[in-house]
């Protein structure tokens, strides 16, 4: 019984236009302004409304504002339990778990604050296990 080979010409081409495409894959990054914090709101036709929260200094303080901005339209009646954000080129994502930030709206994800058994947000290892 032979064995069929299979061309590895073929095959790198294929890997060569997979990776043209996914460098090719639209990225939404958010403005990059020096110590301001916004508040990003997505709107129906697919783009986004960066509302200028605050300045401050740190990804941080501005995770903390947007937040206190979240609880307190919760307290008037608001029903928006997860809400986006912008720092200095960064996307901010408050969720259930905490603030996830990213580079770009469809990139991956990352941890940048951790909410406490209280509901409180906090750098992660920063709490005792």
């Amino acid at each position: 019984m032979a064995v069929k080979t299979i061309p590895v010409l073929p095959l790198a081409v294929l890997a060569a236009a997979a990776l043209a495409l996914g460098a090719c894959a639209r990225k939404t990054t958010p403005p990059g302004d020096a110590g301001v914090c916004f508040h990003v709101v997505p709107q129906k036709d697919g783009s986004l409304k960066y509302n200028r929260l605050v300045s401050t200094d740190s990804l941080e303080k501005c995770a903390a504002n947007l937040e206190a901005m979240r609880i307190r339209f919760l307290t008037l009646g608001g029903s928006q339990q997860e809400i986006y954000g912008a720092y200095q080129a960064n996307f901010l994502f408050l969720v259930k778990e905490g603030v996830m930030t990213s580079t770009s709206l469809e990139g991956p994800r990352y941890v940048a604050l951790v909410r406490t058994g209280d509901g409180r947000l906090a750098i992660p290892g920063a709490m005792p296990q």
